[in-house]
């Protein structure tokens, strides 16, 4: 069995009840939390409910890839690399990079066994806005400009696996 990196390094703080990764807090959830929220605000939200989930996504994207390079000093083929063997390691699915260039916006990321698809169930649209709005927010910050991640496949229509893409604003 290979060792998760992500729950070696993970500190627990007691005293503040936090979990801490590399200086950076963690909160475990179980996807079903965020599935029912989401399906809870879309009457009322419509779109805006999974753009919102989206937006989360994307700023923990950003700044996780912002760390990496800054303070890190990851090269952009070691952040993708190392945000893909996260996403597996924090349960996500297993995340797989398709496509990537600098002279994009090419960036294309596979996930087959989405958490959020599962927890979410079957679906005539696509639901995994979470990690959409992650993708985004890396491609925002390897390629130096605003992109959106669209979702043209996923797990909760039927589709093989959850597939990610970027598209320039």
């Amino acid at each position: 069995m290979e060792k998760n990196a992500i729950l070696s390094n993970l500190v627990y703080e007691e005293e503040a009840g936090t979990l801490r990764y590399k200086g950076v807090r963690y909160l475990l959830i179980r996807p079903e939390t965020l599935g029912e929220l989401l399906k809870a605000v879309e009457p009322v939200a419509g779109d805006q409910a999974g753009e919102a989930l989206y937006r989360g996504g994307f700023e923990g994207g950003r700044l996780s890839t912002k760390t990496y390079r800054e303070v890190h000093g990851f090269s952009d083929r070691e952040i993708i690399d190392f945000m893909m063997r996260m996403g597996r390691e924090i349960g996500w699915g297993r995340l797989s990079l398709e496509q990537y260039s600098s002279d994009g916006p090419v960036l294309e990321v596979r996930v087959r066994g989405s958490a959020f698809a599962e927890a979410y169930g079957p679906s005539s649209r696509p639901v995994c806005h979470l990690i959409r709005g992650v993708v985004a927010g890396m491609g925002s910050v390897l390629l130096g400009r605003e992109v959106r991640a669209l979702e043209p496949a996923c797990e909760s229509m039927g589709d093989p696996c959850c597939r990610f893409t970027l598209s320039g604003e």
